[in-house]
């Protein structure tokens, strides 16, 4: 996995910005959290491409973000709990955050996600 930085942007306003793993490869794709300790308030995993996510196996709920290709909010889940099934359909990565993130950052559908990697 590949370690950055993720922005949110309503036009030119920086609405939020939080560390992030990205997956590369089909492996870290299908294992997303699983097995893993929930992630801090400020940390996230994007899984690109994606369009689906499951729970089961999770002893803890996360947040969704989808993301169309252009890399624009579509839909948010939040707190979706163990052993549940979530997808969008159009959507091509999805952040994964702790439960609650998404509303505290005030993330909300169109807004723009632009990754940084760390220098």
């Amino acid at each position: 996995m590949r370690g950055g930085r993720i922005r949110f942007f309503d036009g030119a306003r920086r609405v939020a910005e939080l560390a992030a793993q990205r997956t590369e490869t089909l492996p870290e794709r299908t294992r997303g959290l699983l097995g893993r300790d929930p992630l801090a308030a400020g940390d996230s995993l994007l899984i690109t491409p994606c369009n689906a996510v499951h729970t089961f196996g999770m002893g803890y709920p996360i947040d969704l973000v989808y993301l169309a290709r252009d890399r624009r909010v579509r839909k948010i889940v939040s707190a979706l709990r163990p052993r549940r099934l979530s997808c969008c359909l159009g959507a091509h990565a999805v952040l994964e955050l702790a439960a609650g993130a998404a509303a505290r950052l005030q993330l909300n559908e169109g807004l723009r996600m632009e990754w940084c990697d760390h220098d």
